[in-house]
Parts: C-alpha cells; sequence; structure tokens
C-alpha cells in the first residue's frame, strides 16, 4: 500500500473530467452520448495558428526555451494585455505556463502561507479550494447569488474578510455561472484590496467570450495593478485546448518567483506551441469573432429551452459558454439527476455541487456543441423531468 504525504488528501479535482471519462466509457459501449459536461469550444485552432507552429517545427524551433516564455511572445502579450484593459504592462511582467492553471497554483504557492485565508468565488471553478487546501491555507468560499446575476453581495463579502486573508481570487466571465462582475463589484473588491494590502488573482480566461458589455479588469483601476496577478490562456478563446498555453502578467518581483516555479516543474513551456501563439494574438481574429457570435446563438437556444422545461429556470449569462440551471423545483439530488441524465438519457452534465456548496440545486452545462445537439440535449432533459413525476 503506497503511503502517501498528508498533504494529498486534501486536493480535490475536476469533475468535468470525471463525467467525461465515464461518457466516453459509455459511448465505447455504443451509447450516443450529448457531450455537455466538458468546458472545451468545439471549434478547431484557426488554420493559420496551426500553420505557424508546424513551420516552427520544420524551422527546429524544438529545443528549450526561457523559462518565463519566450521573448517574442511576452512582448506580443505584454501589448495585447495593455491595450485591452488600458495598462502599461511590460514583458518582464509576464510568465508564460504550459495551460493556464501553473499560473493559479504557482500563484498561491508563492503567497500564501499554512494558516492564511484565500478568498475564491463559489460556485466557482474546484482548482482555486483545491490549490487553496493543498498548501495548507484556509478557503474562504464568497457565495454568488443567482439573484444578483451570480455576482455577490458586497457587504456579504466584504464581512468575510480578516486581517489573514492574503489573498482573494475573482473570475469575470465566470467558469461555472457564466456570470459577468460589474465595475461596482470590482471597485469594492479594489478598495478593500488598497486598504488591507491584499494581493488579487483574476481570472480573465474567458475575457473574449463576452455577450453584453465589455470586460472589466480589476488591475486596470487606482492602485491595482501592483497587487494583482492577471490570469489568462489560449484554450478558450482560440480552442487550443489540447496546446497547453496560458500565461499570467503580474509584479516584476513575483514574475521572477513565478519563474523559478516554473524551473522547478515544467522547465519551460513548448517552443513551437508559442510561435502558434504568436500568431494566435497577432494573426488576423475573424475565426475568435465567428466563434463568439456562434455561442451567443447557441446560448439562447439553450437558455430559451431550458425556461420552457416545468421546473427549471435558467438565467442567460453574459459571457463564457456555460448555463446553470436552477432545478430546485424538481425536488431532486443534482448530483443524482446530473447521474441519471447520463447513464439514461445520453446528456453528460455536472451538479452544481461540482463547483462547491453553493451549487446546490444548480446544473452546469456547456453549450460548446452545436445547436441540434443542444436541441437534443434539451428534449432528452425534458423527457428526464417528466419521468421524475411518473
Amino acid at each position: 500500500m503506497v503511503k502517501l504525504a498528508e498533504r494529498m488528501a486534501r486536493l480535490g479535482t475536476e469533475t468535468a473530467f470525471e463525467v467525461l471519462a465515464k461518457a466516453k466509457a459509455l459511448e465505447a459501449k455504443g451509447k450516443e452520448v450529448i457531450h455537455l459536461e466538458i468546458g472545451e469550444p468545439d471549434f478547431d485552432t484557426p488554420q493559420n495558428i496551426i500553420d505557424a507552429a508546424a513551420k516552427a517545427m520544420n524551422e527546429g524551433k524544438t529545443h528549450y526555451g526561457p523559462a518565463a516564455g519566450l521573448p517574442a511572445l511576452r512582448e506580443v502579450l505584454a501589448k495585447d494585455m495593455g491595450q485591452r484593459r488600458n495598462m502599461n504592462i511590460t514583458p518582464d511582467q509576464i510568465v508564460v505556463t504550459p495551460g493556464a492553471k501553473p499560473i493559479m497554483f504557482f500563484t498561491i504557492l508563492a503567497l500564501v502561507n499554512e494558516g492564511d485565508e484565500v478568498m475564491y468565488p463559489n460556485p466557482g471553478f474546484p482548482i482555486y479550494e483545491s490549490v487553496i487546501d493543498f498548501v495548507g491555507a484556509k478557503s474562504i468560499p464568497y457565495p454568488l447569488r443567482e439573484e444578483r446575476e451570480f455576482s455577490f453581495d458586497v457587504d456579504e463579502f466584504l464581512s468575510l474578510v480578516t486581517d489573514k486573508t492574503k489573498l482573494i481570487i475573482l473570475n469575470s466571465p465566470q467558469n461555472p455561472t457564466g456570470g459577468v462582475l460589474t465595475k461596482t463589484d470590482l471597485a469594492a473588491v479594489a478598495k478593500v484590496a488598497r486598504e488591507r494590502d491584499i494581493y488579487i488573482l483574476s481570472d480573465e480566461v474567458y475575457l473574449n467570450i463576452i455577450y453584453e458589455g465589455t470586460h472589466q479588469s480589476i488591475a486596470a483601476m487606482p492602485g491595482m495593478q501592483e497587487r494583482t496577478i492577471i490570469l489568462d490562456g489560449f484554450s478558450k478563446t482560440y480552442a487550443m485546448t489540447g496546446w497547453r498555453l496560458g500565461y499570467g502578467a503580474m509584479p516584476e518581483p513575483l514574475a521572477q518567483k513565478i519563474t523559478q516555479l516554473q524551473i522547478n516543474s515544467n522547465s519551460c513551456t513548448c517552443t513551437f506551441a508559442q510561435f502558434g501563439a504568436i500568431e494566435a494574438i497577432t494573426g488576423p481574429q475573424d475565426d475568435v469573432i465567428k466563434m463568439v457570435a456562434e455561442f451567443k446563438k447557441r446560448r439562447d437556444v439553450i437558455v430559451d429551452g431550458l425556461n420552457q422545461i416545468d421546473g427549471i429556470s435558467c438565467l442567460r449569462p453574459h459571457g463564457a459558454f456555460y448555463v446553470f440551471p436552477n432545478i430546485k423545483q424538481l425536488g431532486v439530488d443534482g448530483k443524482q439527476f446530473a447521474d441519471d441524465l447520463l447513464t439514461d438519457f445520453g446528456v453528460a452534465a455536472l451538479s452544481g455541487t461540482a463547483f462547491g456548496k453553493h451549487g446546490k440545486g444548480y446544473l452546469r452545462l456547456s453549450y460548446a456543441n452545436s445547436i441540434a445537439n443542444i436541441e437534443k440535449a434539451l428534449d432528452r432533459i425534458d423527457q428526464a423531468v417528466k419521468s421524475l413525476k411518473k
């Protein structure tokens, strides 16, 4: 029997990948499954990006690169991030990592001691809580309320801040709710962060997938750039999930330490993939615009369809590609209902509790699938609800 370190018992998981594995096993047995569980664009990576990476491979750019990322990519990212947020960001503040999760992991490792408190959104991306607990810190969830379009109550939020609060995690647009934080929301967080000298990890990986309004970054607010780590990546915007490319912008002294963590774990990020990333940022954005427009159509189809099912209600999210329907009127356990949807009706979905205790009574559905499949899934969900009443 393997004797694991105690910290391993504190490490969580991402349920989407567990459900995906179950769905794939059912498909291998011949069952048709509609995938609404995984947060992955169903579009192919744009051809110009693939061509740029292939060209780099053919030119021999297949060796180690700088731990913080290729200078050319960091320069492009600094310029792009600064323009999008009306900020001055330098290449020395950028660290490129294999996927965006390492920025999250490394930031918490670098800033948070055992016993420190870290606030994070709930329902929220489950890896936030997992990593906080893993390093021995105390995870403090702040609830996202449906009645506030999955934002937080400012007074409730502020009541959770203490002298031990070391880091606050923000995510907008959000996974799993699709909610978008307003400038007023962010201003309240910025004020307490400045007053108490608290760092902010701002997960902005969905910033380009927004349907109404414009993206707001807390880093652009007065006095916040020096205490904010912006997390971003290529997976969602450019349909590059398998490329594993993420990056962060942060104060330069922290960037040096994050780079040191990179050296100790990954050495560097795939070199030729970074040339694809340069093309992604500097090349034509037509495919991104088309993808977001299609996501908006799908959002409207799935929201309208869910709201026609007796016992289910669903807000219309302003960003990302998820809906978070309320199933409390059905009087069922969310996890059991999600399991039954998969095994009995061939719809892969996630229980809201996969994203924290405040997700109880909800499902998370990804609409990164075709409209035809979404409509088929809606019919099956309707059948599942009707079967509850028999």
